[in-house]
């Protein structure tokens, strides 16, 4: 239970292929959208936090000198556990309001900062030697594992990527939105078994920003206020054939249950759901280790079109990293539509959300962050 506020929130004013912008830029146009959505410039900004670039060369790109700075960079979920520890500094008057930012030049190129793997790390001791080819050969060791011991279907897989594209087919910023079938996802590009093309996430240009203030200040912005209800954040394993389950996300089942608890709530409270889709077996993954599914089910309860529109459980309603937007790191592009749909402006509106979950995963399972996002405060 938190005191804080999402007052500003935006995406870059180009999502998809932007090659006239640097990944700076990406995350300075970012930064200026969510300004301008909170009614505040650069010298109203006392926190900042990023991942993918340094906060120091941020912060001297937009001309903020910080209070309070945060670098953690864990992959994906990086700005969900920038949120997290964002509420703490807020909480505790270490700053007054914080801006959180992502931009990466994930297809373009255009001043991309490295990831090489070191050969001295564990993954690149432990794994590299065995050829895998990044995400997607790293990724199957779990998901086979997952299909052995629960018997899901290549059909059930797809199903996941066709619920997806259902819900982006409403957005028109999404980068792909022409309705897919299982036999589409199946015909589609092998590109490591068992993921098909249509299986594995886009790779795009883009980013986003969130703007987070203490809560009694949240009604002095023009934008309707997003409460953070809840936070969890984990770490598993940088070598994803360490992990302790393959079909079960550690970080996952720390970080999802510790945010629901802090923000006292329940499953049945939950309105709508974003969990990080990768690949296709990740909100399987999510749906399990979060609870809203047993061991196993999960499969069935997207192919039955529970997460679909007019589902249940509306789930990555943007279209997700499969059809909507991922430019490496997708965790901030979750929070973002989490904010649209308790503000009640996303494309694909969900009716009556109170409550929205928002799961990352960083690194090939290696860590998680969770937010509930809440249009009342706790």
């Amino acid at each position: 239970m938190t005191g804080v506020a999402v007052v500003g929130a935006a995406e870059t004013t180009q999502l998809g292929k932007i090659p006239d912008l640097s990944q700076i830029q990406l995350h300075a146009d970012a930064a200026l959208n969510a300004m301008a959505d909170a009614g505040l410039c650069a010298k109203d900004i006392d926190g900042i936090a990023t991942a993918g670039s340094r906060p120091t060369d941020l912060a001297h790109y937009l001309g903020i000198t910080p209070t309070w700075v945060d670098g953690t960079a864990v992959g994906g979920c990086s700005f969900m556990l920038h949120v997290r520890h964002a509420v703490a500094a807020l909480t505790t008057g270490q700053c007054s309001t914080v801006l959180i930012t992502h931009g990466e030049s994930g297809r373009s190129g255009v001043g991309r900062e490295g990831f090489a793997r070191a050969p001295a790390s564990l993954s690149g001791q432990f794994e590299m030697p065995f050829g895998p080819m990044g995400p997607p050969t790293l990724f199957t060791l779990p998901v086979l594992r997952y299909m052995k011991d629960y018997a899901m279907s290549h059909e059930q897989l797809a199903m996941v990527a066709v619920v997806q594209r259902q819900w982006a087919s409403m957005n028109p910023r999404a980068s792909f939105q022409d309705p897919i079938t299982v036999d589409d996802v199946l015909a589609s590009k092998m590109i490591a078994y068992p993921f098909h093309l249509l299986e594995c996430c886009l790779v795009t240009d883009g980013g986003g920003a969130l703007i987070l203030t203490r809560a009694e200040r949240a009604n002095d912005f023009p934008q309707p206020p997003v409460y953070i209800q809840g936070t969890g954040e984990s770490v598993e394993t940088p070598m994803i054939s360490q992990m302790q389950d393959l079909t079960s996300s550690r970080a996952f089942a720390v970080a999802g249950p510790a945010a629901m608890a802090d923000a006292k709530i329940s499953h049945d409270d939950v309105d709508h759901l974003m969990v990080y889709d990768a690949f296709a077996h990740l909100p399987i993954y999510g749906l399990e280790d979060l609870g809203f599914c047993k061991r196993g089910e999960a499969p069935d309860f997207i192919w039955e079109q529970n997460t679909a529109p007019g589902g249940s459980l509306p789930m990555n309603t943007n279209g997700g990293g499969l059809s909507y937007m991922h430019s490496g790191m997708y965790g901030m592009y979750a929070m973002q539509e989490s904010v649209r749909q308790v503000r009640g402006t996303a494309a694909a509106q969900v009716d009556n959300v109170n409550i929205s979950l928002c799961l990352g995963v960083g690194g090939m399972f290696g860590a998680a962050g969770c937010v509930v996002f809440a249009k009342e405060p706790s």
